[in-house]
């Protein structure tokens, strides 16, 4: 497929925000917890749908979801929302789906979670510039520093990983919308496993390439994740 200049296509973002957290406790999905008195969704959405290079924003969300009607719509653009399913895979394929009507298949398209709230502008602007002309598309990364060890089944050291060529995914993860859709299609009807987008853009044999970002676009799973993020977007405001 011929790659189009820069100038002639679009990117859109995907929020898949179906799930329900177990880590934090309670019965509120992790997605909805105060943080500095809004919901962790809608400071990952400011960042989305307040970024002047994306077109659109679809989050796709649980059936029966009680919480979305309070998110406060104070964005520069409105998102779209989509039906979400089961598991990641489904609510991103979902997402796509509602897409499609708005965007042409070689348009980008950046899937984030919805509990990363402290993405940098800077950081998705490297990743569009970055990747915009690229063949398959990427992630964002960050380099692997710590010595990483392989346990057995009860927690002894098997063996000592060599941390070099060793990166954490984080998220956008950033790919061709038909692209990403038919990878995403194929390990459906191949019942394959994949834990982000960028593995399923793997198995369909594409190479995704990363760009590295910053160590403070955090994934909420656990409370002292949440008390980071406050610290992490205080301290920014405070130096705005």
């Amino acid at each position: 497929m011929p790659i189009k200049k820069q100038n002639t296509f679009k990117f859109w973002a995907v929020v898949p925000a179906a799930g329900i957290g177990t880590r934090m406790g309670g019965e509120i999905p992790k997605q909805y917890l105060p943080l500095l008195g809004r919901p962790i969704i809608a400071h990952t959405l400011a960042c989305l749908c307040n970024h002047p290079r994306i077109s659109g924003v679809v989050v796709a969300l649980a059936a029966h979801d009680r919480w979305w009607p309070e998110i406060p719509m104070d964005f520069a653009r409105a998102p779209l929302v989509a039906a979400g399913g089961d598991e990641r895979r489904d609510s991103v394929l979902s997402g796509l789906h509602v897409l499609s009507g708005h965007a042409a298949d070689d348009d980008w398209v950046l899937v984030h979670d919805a509990v990363r709230p402290c993405l940098r502008d800077e950081d998705m602007d490297r990743l569009m510039n970055e990747l915009c002309l690229d063949e398959v598309g990427g992630l964002l990364a960050t380099p692997v520093r710590d010595t990483m060890k392989r346990s057995n089944s009860d927690n002894r050291v098997r063996e000592t990983v060599s941390r070099q060529h060793l990166w954490h995914a984080l998220t956008p993860q950033m790919f061709r919308l038909g692209a990403l859709r038919d990878a995403i299609r194929l390990t459906v009807d191949e019942d394959r496993d994949v834990t982000d987008e960028a593995q399923a853009m793997e198995l369909a044999g594409g190479r995704p390439r990363l760009v590295q970002g910053h160590e403070d676009n955090i994934k909420i799973t656990r409370p002292q994740d949440l008390r980071l993020a406050e610290m992490i977007l205080t301290h920014r405001e405070q130096k705005t």
